[in-house]
């Protein structure tokens, strides 16, 4: 295949550019005073730029953030995506490169890259400045390298990750930061266009087998690692299909399920073994005690999958549901019909057809559940959120490179507000009570208006409301992982309820078993469930080197 250095406008036609009179592309940002058959010529196939200065000169990154605006790539139209299921955001090779160059001009050599790690930057470690500078120079194969490198599939974390790196920018303190999802997306994409991503089994074997239960990002990137290093490993998954919350939890428009099944393929071709529908420590065929014997090593990274209630008047209303499975049946009936498509007569999924939805609770989940719900087509959405709603900038609470937790409007909060005329979100809402028919399924909801003073919080009096709902939606959290392995392996849980295992060896209190993810650590980001992930293997990986083989 040849390598796709050079791409130009999208199939859609829609990034056309001013040309100079040499016939180099212009690019970025066209001020209203600068006229385009203004632009003197170039040297032949020289990159112009328009500056913030509203001057057109030959691209270069020694200013950087100081010459060129942030850029990022935007979603499609409203109008258009919401009739869809498809991902909301263009593929990055249907954008323009010369785009992604330009904003990579903008990263600067930092004297402390705040990007690369935490306790603010990227979990994983990833090498941000590196990978830039190279995209920059045109080395897109070198910029690969950097970034597979610390991460394991950066297909995924540049559709879901809200990007801690990019708020630990430096860019970020007097600027905006730099578009580093969106050049991790054009790096990844050229990697499998070009060839350079193909299946690369370990060239020997260690005679070691490791089960990994779960097939979340914890679970795969484990398993990826510990193959790498030759071990024989099989992943369980009690699901119909390989992913976990990548595959289920996360809406198909947000991300795209081919890009995921794609990273599970070239794994398999590398030798991990996958079995499907395996509901370990319930099916008498995956028994955990029987597994224990017959394996060198298990790896717990099963997630954090108790949903979060609210114990108030009505609970047991019909109606009513986790937003996890109001997600899961949504994607598993999609996947199922082959054509992406949903039929409203289907039992097989929670239909918001015509309905009036609440989600109760903000966050990435909430919003899934909003945008889900529009693309359904229901009566109406509204979110309730318990907390202020976000300044629009940083404050005191959320100073520089801490995450930046501002207002913004994401897709599903988009979407409604086109279709319905308003932000769905309703701040400063406390829930106090389903209401329901003679029937026992939900119709409403009563809540009360609150105030946070000094972290606490006040019900605001004659604030209560009553908000029409006949499908409600729990976006709150997770409160640690089932039960059901605990018990029958007899593990030590924490005080919150999760896996007992400490960070760095990730042992559980039973020789052999090991624990990472959220099962682990609690509910957080994909991100660092995958660099846990990562670390687990090197844990176990450590322990084998001092272990004799199971008996086969």
């Amino acid at each position: 295949m040849a390598d796709i250095e050079d791409l130009g406008a999208s199939k859609q036609g829609v990034h056309s550019r001013p040309v100079s009179a040499s016939g180099a592309a212009v690019v970025g940002k066209q001020k209203r005073d600068v006229k385009p058959n203004t632009v003197s010529a170039g040297a032949q196939g020289e990159l112009l730029v328009w500056r913030r200065d509203g001057e057109v000169a030959p691209l270069n990154n020694l200013r950087g953030f100081v010459d060129y605006e942030r850029e990022p790539s935007k979603y499609r139209p409203v109008n258009e995506r919401i009739n869809d299921w498809e991902v909301i955001l263009p593929h990055a090779l249907e954008r323009e490169g010369t785009e992604v160059t330009v904003q990579s001009a903008r990263c600067m050599d930092c004297g402390t890259p705040t990007c690369c790690s935490e306790p603010y930057g990227c979990p994983l470690g990833n090498e941000v400045p590196r990978f830039n500078k190279l995209a920059y120079n045109g080395q897109w194969r070198e910029a690969l390298d950097v970034l597979l490198s610390t991460s394991n599939a950066p297909e995924w974390t540049s559709h879901v990750c809200p990007a801690p790196c990019e708020g630990a920018c430096v860019a970020g303190l007097v600027d905006a930061p730099v578009t580093i999802k969106n050049i991790e997306q054009q790096i990844i994409e050229r990697g499998w266009a070009n060839g350079w991503i193909y299946p690369k089994p370990p060239s020997m074997q260690t005679g070691k087998k490791v089960a990994v239960i779960g097939s979340g990002p914890a679970g795969l990137c484990a398993a990826d690692m510990l193959n790498r290093r030759g071990h024989s490993v099989t992943v369980y998954e009690r699901a119909d299909r390989v992913g976990g919350l990548l595959m289920y939890g996360i809406p198909a428009p947000k991300l795209d399920k081919k890009m995921l099944q794609r990273r599970i393929d070239l794994w398999a071709e590398e030798g991990v073994k996958f079995v499907t529908g395996a509901n370990v420590g319930v099916d008498p065929a995956h028994d955990l005690r029987d597994m224990h014997k017959n394996n060198d090593a298990i790896v717990l990274t099963v997630g954090a999958t108790k949903p979060r209630l609210l114990n108030i008047p009505g609970s047991d209303l019909k109606g009513i549901y986790p937003a996890m499975d109001f997600l899961a049946a949504t994607t598993k009936t999609l996947l199922d019909d082959g054509n992406g498509r949903l039929r409203h007569w289907d039992g097989s999924y929670i239909s918001a057809r015509d309905k009036n939805v609440v989600v109760i609770g903000g966050g990435d989940t909430g919003n899934d559940c909003v945008g889900t719900s529009v693309r359904m087509r229901a009566r109406n959405v509204v979110n309730l959120e318990l907390l202020d709603k976000p300044p629009v900038e940083r404050d005191e609470t959320m100073p520089w490179p801490t995450f930046p937790k501002t207002f913004k409007l994401d897709y599903g909060g988009e979407e409604a507000a086109a279709v319905f005329g308003q932000d769905p979100r309703q701040f400063n809402t406390l829930t106090k009570e389903y209401l329901g028919d003679e029937t026992g399924h939900v119709v409403g909801i009563r809540t009360v208006r609150i105030v946070w003073r000094d972290g606490k919080m006040q019900e605001i009096p004659n604030s209560e409301r009553i908000i029409p709902a006949d499908l409600v939606l729990l976006s709150l959290g997770f409160l640690g992982p089932e039960e059901t392995m605990l018990k029958q392996l007899s593990l030590d849980a924490d005080k919150r309820g999760n896996i007992k295992a400490e960070y760095g060896d990730f042992a559980t209190n039973l020789p052999g078993v090991f624990a990472a993810g959220d099962c682990r650590r609690g509910q957080s980001l994909v991100v660092r469930a995958m660099r846990e992930g990562r670390e687990v293997a090197a844990a176990v990986d450590k322990y084998l080197a001092t272990q004799a083989p199971a008996a086969l």
